[in-house]
């Protein structure tokens, strides 16, 4: 039993360290670049500015410096020739590369914007583009550094870059107040974005990370169920031979004086016969094999089995069951699912790390669905953790327990699994003057009863027990 609970509570964190490895890495691939991506934004960009630069240079009539421009044009250009001559545009980038690249999308651009009016140019806002791509692709430090030079090339336009093209003796002048403006929407807007898409790409790479661990949870209790059943079909094939294998060495042995000293080896193989008949015996008729082979189960016995790891280990858990408003009185017959059932044990081994001296686990049904409430007499959720419960890597409940349980993984994935499954999830502390968390999962009863792809949504808050 304590060797289960081990097992059961280091899995999501030891999952953690191996997906790296076995699932080609989330972290490998976060902070680089693949070649092919930029190069196909560069062409992109290459040819919006040469369609802006003449459609102003010649349908507009402004007077550009339009050798300048499109010798600065060329240089993109230029490089993404010689990129796609010297490397395979299938490699992924390291960071650093990556970042000297946008580096010079955003000098190339900056030069661009400054032939052209600098702060006044009304395209100013595209030196946002090669920074949001930074935030999105590249890790914190190197996108802080291409924001920062973004800004920086921006704010020497007013001393360096050349006047607003206008129209052939006139000079369009605006105030520096203005263009000050612009400059001050510029950085915000990189700051923004960059934030923005930071905070997002790093929110996916944690949820990627945390769906691959959910997987490998799944896969690990679907290869125990499919063991259950080889051992059960096993016990069921190996009874013929056995039984042929009994009769003849029973035979044998009757046809041999004791005093034979084949006698003595003809009785040890009817009785290690006899033995393994026994084993066989016991195996088929185990509830586990019995419910794996016919893949029912009460709703009763799935709670009691996924309880019974954390059974004696300091808390009192007590596991019932009623029927609720409309239920029979009948347990109903549900499926055996690997799924639910590694759920709700991560849930009552959360509930029995926390509680003080007792966890509940109460299995309830109506006519329409089914009910698995987990309550404890600890301290409850923080209020703080409470929003963020079903995200991955919450560390803690409560204040009475900073820096103990991981709750994060291992409640993403139960969380995941029930809903795979049909279910959702309620959660919330239990009403004062009593203390402690209640967690309750929901379930259409034809989700568990036939485990079909239809789910229906249920709106059913956490009731208290």
């Amino acid at each position: 039993m304590e060797d289960t609970h081990a097992t059961r509570e280091g899995l999501e964190q030891a999952l953690y360290s191996l997906l790296p490895t076995g699932l080609a890495g989330v972290d490998a691939a976060r902070g680089r670049a693949r070649l092919r991506t930029l190069v196909t934004l560069r062409w992109l960009a290459v040819l919006g500015q040469t369609l802006a630069v003449l459609f102003v240079q010649f349908r507009l009539g402004f007077d550009l410096p339009l050798a300048w421009c499109l010798t600065t044009i060329a240089a993109s250009a230029w490089l993404n020739v010689f990129l796609s001559i010297t490397i395979r545009e299938q490699v992924l980038l390291k960071g650093w590369e990556a970042a000297l690249q946008l580096a010079f999308d955003t000098m190339q651009l900056a030069v661009l914007l400054g032939l052209t009016g600098g702060l006044s140019n009304p395209f100013l806002l595209f030196l946002i583009a090669p920074v949001t791509v930074a935030a999105t692709s590249l890790r914190r430090r190197y996108s802080v550094a291409i924001a920062i030079f973004a800004a920086s090339c921006a704010a020497l336009m007013p001393a360096l870059a050349f006047d607003l093209p206008w129209s052939e003796g006139e000079i369009f002048t605006l105030p520096p107040l203005f263009e000050w403006g612009h400059f001050a929407a510029l950085v915000i807007g990189i700051v923004f974005f960059a934030t923005s898409s930071l905070r997002l790409s790093e929110d996916e790479a944690r949820l990627v990370r945390a769906l691959d661990a959910a997987s490998v949870v799944m896969a690990r209790e679907q290869r125990l169920s499919a063991l259950g059943a080889m051992s059960a079909m096993t016990a069921h094939e190996l009874g013929t031979p056995l039984a042929t294998i009994h009769l003849v060495a029973k035979e044998l042995n009757a046809e041999f004086d004791r005093d034979d000293p084949r006698f003595e080896d003809i009785h040890l193989i009817a009785e290690q016969a006899d033995r393994c008949r026994e084993i066989l015996g016991k195996l088929s008729k185990s509830r586990e094999a019995q419910d794996i082979v016919h893949a029912n189960m009460p709703l009763s016995s799935l709670v009691e089995e996924a309880a019974a790891p954390f059974k004696g280990l300091g808390v009192e858990l007590n596991v019932t069951y009623s029927p609720g408003d409309n239920g029979e009185p009948r347990v109903p017959m549900i499926r055996r699912s690997p799924e639910v059932l590694h759920a709700l044990g991560a849930f009552i081994e959360n509930a029995v790390s926390f509680a003080d001296s007792q966890v509940r686990a109460v299995a309830s049904w109506t006519d329409r669905q089914f009910m698995v409430t987990i309550s404890d007499d600890g301290p409850g959720f923080a209020a703080d953790v409470m929003p963020k419960l079903g995200e991955p890597y919450v560390s803690q409940r409560g204040e009475a327990h900073l820096g103990g349980g991981d709750m994060g993984l291992g409640f993403f994935i139960a969380k995941t699994l029930i809903e795979r499954t049909g279910g959702r999830i309620a959660t919330r502390n239990r009403y004062p003057p009593r203390h402690g968390a209640i967690v309750q999962a929901v379930w259409p009863r034809t989700a568990l009863e036939s485990l079909e792809s239809d789910r229906i949504q249920i709106n059913n808050p956490a009731v208290e027990t």
